[in-house]
């Protein structure tokens, strides 16, 4: 589990106790959970377009940034714009669709664990059966049909990096595994699911070309594979990948913090801040691993908190970012690392970093997740 246990249990036991904050946040969480109950089930099955292997169980997605070339008779293949996102590729809804299970599947599970009511774990379970499960509706194990390029491929290993939910959605299946509207049987047919999507990840050309990435892609998918591997009991496998974040930042982080692949992006500021969430992800889960990644410095003196120390003055605004940002920055992006490095490295001025970007506990999910 990538979520802090112990933190959960703390605000639940604050919450029984009539604790004011903890009864606010998590009346704030049922306010947005109870918007959930009627949501209709999503699926892969939702899109109106089939892949090239015919089958609609199969997750597709096409490539955001390569766009129809006008100089061409039928516009392919389709040009590379860096940072600038082709509407073209909402018309398939599998890649929205699970982010946004994602999101409803953690506020569901953390409103039933923290209020023990069965309408939230129930509709919680029943979005999963219908993604996962489900034979009408459920999603087969691969991706290789992600992130595709009109006039070029049929999917390409970039695309794994929008598989960045499935680490939620296992935190939000494991807490639901205490619930009785999420039998054993359920509980292991999706370990299963999720054992089958690792295999694949480690040995198709995909999810090997993404393995070998050298930037965020590279880093998001040690992340994602360390995770699925402790959720599915492989620890072996996890510590494996978890060692490998090392050869990550001996490469992407400099002496000085800074992160060379991103800033070669149009998107630059958004780009690092989204490699450094990448790095604290592995480094929570590789913790469970035995391997600690929070402290690790490669040869040239680069760390996580290196990082995390350069970019954040560009980050809260206090000064000129000199590399491309085409599009705008939110604070919101670094407002839960800061969360996180302030009891990692027992250093309150990450807190107080933290409340420059908000006063108040505005996200019930995230406060609960990182806050205190």
């Amino acid at each position: 589990m990538s979520w802090d246990g112990p933190r959960l249990y703390s605000w639940r036991e604050k919450a029984l106790a009539g604790d004011t904050l903890a009864l606010r946040l998590v009346q704030g969480l049922r306010v947005q959970a109870d918007r959930l109950l009627d949501m209709q089930p999503l699926s892969v099955m939702d899109k109106t377009i089939t892949p090239v292997s015919g089958n609609k169980h199969d997750y597709m997605s096409q490539a955001p940034y390569f766009w129809y070339d006008s100089s061409k008779p039928n516009g392919l293949p389709y040009l590379r714009r860096d940072g600038e996102r082709n509407p073209e590729i909402y018309k398939i809804p599998d890649h929205s669709n699970l982010a946004d299970l994602g999101g409803a599947l953690q506020q569901l599970s953390l409103c039933w664990y923290l209020t023990g009511e069965t309408k939230y774990s129930d509709k919680a379970a029943l979005l999963l059966r219908h993604w996962f499960l489900d034979t009408a509706t459920k999603m087969n194990p691969h991706l290789d049909y992600g992130q595709a390029i009109p006039g070029v491929n049929n999917g390409r290993g970039i695309g794994i990096i929008e598989t960045i939910p499935l680490i939620g959605i296992a935190d939000a299946a494991l807490l639901l595994e205490n619930s009785p509207s999420w039998p054993s049987a359920d509980s292991k047919a999706l370990h299963d699911w999720y054992a089958r999507y690792l295999h694949w990840m480690l040995t198709s050309k995909n999810g090997r070309e993404e393995h070998a990435a050298a930037n965020n892609h590279g880093t998001w998918y040690l992340a994602q594979a360390t995770d699925f591997a402790l959720f599915t009991g492989d620890n072996a496998t996890a510590r494996q990948l978890a060692e490998e974040g090392k050869g990550k930042m001996e490469h992407q982080i400099a002496g000085d913090g800074r992160m060379q692949e991103e800033l070669a992006r149009t998107n630059g500021l958004h780009y690092s801040t989204y490699n450094l969430q990448a790095f604290f992800t592995l480094a929570r889960l590789a913790r469970r691993a035995d391997v600690d990644l929070w402290t690790y410095s490669n040869k040239q003196n680069g760390n996580i908190r290196t990082a995390l120390d350069w970019i954040l003055p560009y980050a809260l605004g206090e000064k000129k970012w000199d590399y491309e940002q085409i599009s705008g920055y939110n604070k919101d992006e670094i407002y839960p690392l800061l969360l996180q490095a302030a009891p990692v490295y027992e250093d309150g001025s990450y807190q107080l970093a933290a409340k420059q970007i908000h006063q108040s506990h505005s996200n019930p999910v995230t406060e609960l997740t990182w806050g205190k």
